[in-house]
């Protein structure tokens, strides 16, 4: 949607979380967590892997390391084997016992709520910080940009761009702050459902009227 103004863009995704609040009345976090260092950890290993597949590896993993110190104190091999399935897990193992290690040191064992603190952690960075912010503590500090909410911010015309931390700085003035952790939720699920990275649903697409590349992709 070439040169559009600021004000006709805010209307628009003010229709936008409209629609996609009324598709997606029940959306949420589809990791499985019963803590916040569960859902740290969740989300760490959901670094290119499904969240499904995430959820089989932790259902067994989450009854093995009942804290951070197990997770720190884990032989780094064993580690690696049991999140093997879920991808990169040399480098997840690594950041993850790195993460636990600083939790215990560093906060006696507990997840911190703040974002400066979280993005000091092994393997966090923004992205995660406000999966844990937003869904375990319901705090709200920013828009979590994953892959399919920086596929349809891009096709919805509400940024131009690829960054993860410049989407998220576009979004944030789009969307009521008491909305960003719901907006991300309703954003991923619709790229689940309904806008797929190579075909598009968008015949029969809620907010198609709203969206500046329907029928184009």
């Amino acid at each position: 949607m070439p040169r559009e103004i600021a004000k006709a863009k805010a209307a628009r995704a003010k229709k936008i979380i409209a629609g996609l609040r009324r598709t997606y009345p029940d959306a949420h976090c589809e990791l499985i967590f019963s803590n916040p260092r569960e859902l740290l950890i969740a989300t760490i290993l959901s670094a290119q892997c499904t969240d499904k597949r995430v959820n089989l590896v932790t259902a067994d993993l989450f009854k093995r390391y009942r804290s951070a110190a197990d997770f720190a104190n884990a032989d780094l091999a064993e580690l690696e084997q049991d999140i093997r399935p879920t991808g990169f897990f040399r480098n997840k193992a690594k950041n993850i016992k790195a993460c636990c290690a600083a939790l215990v040191e560093k906060h006696g064992g507990e997840v911190p709520r703040t974002m400066a603190e979280l993005i000091q952690l092994g393997g966090v960075g923004r992205k995660t910080a406000n999966v844990v912010l937003g869904n375990a503590f319901g705090i709200n500090v920013g828009v979590v940009v994953d892959a399919h909410i920086s596929r349809l911010s891009q096709r919805l015309g509400l940024t131009k761009y690829n960054d993860p931390e410049k989407i998220e700085l576009d979004l944030m003035p789009l969307v009521p702050r008491e909305q960003w952790t719901l907006f991300s939720h309703w954003l991923i699920w619709h790229g689940r459902r309904r806008c797929a990275a190579r075909k598009p649903d968008c015949a029969g697409c809620e907010i198609a009227r709203r969206c500046p590349s329907a029928g184009k992709v």
